[in-house]
């Protein structure tokens, strides 16, 4: 390109894709300013223009201030700095914009009322540590107390079992992660499922630990006598025998239902032998009660949530047997 060349204000604003308009206005605030003018006075610019109007155009789509803008072009800031801080500002913004769509979106979906707007916006912009605070109050509600201490005692299962049900909402959410965060947080502060919680803690801790005095009677009445008794827990017995009566269409009032009720009844009765006084039938009627508690879709959404803050695999779901069960156990 010959250096001495030049260009009026509308060839350059063709050379540049800007608006003559923008030239002049660049031109007037003297960020690109003319080498001369013609002799009917016209502004004539240089070829370095168009490279230094290119740069202005990239910093402006970028979303530069004109302050800025001139400091860069004349050179006193370094265009890396700039960009950093300007991505910096752009990530700051991004997360404010993420909150407010995971808010609205909470909204939309939940079907929140003017006050619940407001809470649901509180929870969103709760600090790591007022969220930890929440679920730790949460937590305590729940398992606070049960179980005794000491080592491999049911304080420190309970122990394990609430750290399975903390979230952890990453320094960098998605919207769907604060969206689920905001739905558990809400079920946290929901005193009747912490309630139902609690109940189904404290009927597990007292089964166990009926179990675990069992277990010590029969050894200490005999060497090598007794054993301690297998609980794998009721939901995953629920899913074994329910499961496949499920899959089969078996009606929970059928015959064939009766067979797996009768099977989980008698696992159950083991499981918990001396916690239930009484004969099958209280047994039976102690199992319904804590498959309705079970079956709470409640508990079912909060492990779902959970996962979706936490960035693990969905859980399985039970709701099916358990309903099935609830049924057939009635």
């Amino acid at each position: 390109m010959n250096g001495d060349t030049t260009y009026g204000i509308g060839e350059l604003a063709r050379r540049t894709g800007l608006t003559v308009k923008t030239v002049r206005f660049y031109s007037d605030a003297g960020i690109v300013s003319p080498a001369d003018r013609n002799p009917a006075g016209h502004r004539r610019y240089g070829a370095d223009a168009v490279a230094r109007l290119e740069l202005v155009r990239t910093l402006r789509e970028l979303g530069l201030g004109l302050s800025v803008i001139r400091r860069v072009v004349e050179r006193e800031l370094v265009p890396a700095e700039v960009a950093a801080a300007q991505a910096e500002a752009i990530d700051l913004r991004i997360r404010v914009l993420r909150l407010r769509r995971a808010v609205l979106g909470a909204v939309a979906r939940l079907g929140s009322t003017p006050e619940e707007l407001t809470l649901v916006h509180r929870l969103a912009r709760l600090t790591e540590d007022e969220r930890e605070r929440l679920i730790g109050e949460f937590l305590a509600g729940v398992f606070g107390g049960i179980g005794g201490g000491g080592a491999g005692s049911g304080g420190e299962r309970f122990a394990a079992a609430a750290r399975s049900l903390t979230p952890e909402l990453p320094q960098d959410p998605s919207v769907e992660q604060i969206e689920a965060w905001v739905e558990l947080a809400r079920l946290a502060g929901d005193a009747g499922f912490r309630a139902l919680l609690r109940g189904l803690a404290e009927a597990e801790a007292a089964e166990a630990e009926v179990a675990e005095t069992v277990f010590r009677k029969s050894a200490a009445g005999a060497a090598g006598a007794g054993s301690r008794v297998p609980r794998p827990g009721l939901a995953v017995a629920v899913g074994e025998l329910a499961g496949p009566a499920v899959a089969a269409g078996v009606e929970p009032g059928s015959a064939e239902a009766a067979a797996v009720v009768a099977e989980l009844v008698e696992r159950y009765g083991r499981w918990c032998a001396g916690a239930v006084p009484g004969d099958a039938g209280a047994v039976r009627d102690r199992l319904a009660e804590r498959l309705g508690a079970m079956a709470d879709p409640r508990r079912e959404r909060y492990l779902e949530l959970l996962a979706v803050v936490n960035g693990w695999s969905p859980p399985e779901s039970r709701a099916a047997e358990m309903e099935w069960a609830v049924r057939a156990v009635a």
